[in-house]
């Protein structure tokens, strides 16, 4: 069975980025690049990457002279518009997370997929049971304002916490929506 994960950084007031996308909050904060819940490790166990259309062209924005930083990886923006292409690696699929959940976990193979963001996807993917753990990295940092890290009301179960310098990481597990008597 395909593990789906939410790995993510936020502000402690619960922004992924400012309200206008920038994320030199995040930039700025010290980590160990080998410390607990390194991108090294996600990376070993992730074959298929998600994101929504935003945090890619946020990525091409920002990289623009680099290569696509996900070559190993089978990319799937989820979007209604079309995006340039910047590796074979990357396909544009729109539809809800539960219309490409077979093209999805085939394309993972044995490994997870990681659900980057923005929130309203990882959200999307709750919603649909496509979402089984959301990893945070809590930067202290409060920007008031900006992009939520997730967009629904739904319950956590908290499984572990570790300190990689700046950051508080909390991994969790999807329990699921809050209904209205909840």
């Amino acid at each position: 069975m395909t593990d789906y994960t939410y790995y993510t950084a936020s502000t402690l007031d619960g922004f992924l980025a400012d309200p206008d996308d920038s994320l030199d909050w995040l930039l700025s904060q010290p980590i160990d690049e080998d410390g607990p819940f390194s991108i090294a490790d996600l990376m070993a166990a992730t074959g298929v990457i998600v994101m929504g259309a935003t945090t890619y062209e946020w990525v091409l924005e920002h990289t623009p002279d680099e290569p696509w930083p996900y070559p190993d990886q089978q990319t799937f923006v989820f979007s209604h518009r079309e995006l340039p292409l910047v590796h074979p690696t990357v396909r544009v699929i729109s539809g809800s997370p539960a219309e490409h959940r077979e093209l999805l976990e085939t394309a993972a193979g044995e490994l997870g997929v990681w659900v980057v963001g923005g929130g309203g996807l990882a959200a999307a993917f709750a919603a649909d049971g496509m979402l089984d753990e959301m990893v945070v990295c809590y930067a202290p940092v409060a920007l008031g304002a900006g992009r939520p890290l997730f967009t629904r009301p739904f319950d956590f179960e908290l499984l572990e916490t570790a300190r990689n310098k700046a950051f508080v990481i909390a991994r969790y597990r999807v329990v699921g929506a809050r209904g209205p008597s909840q």
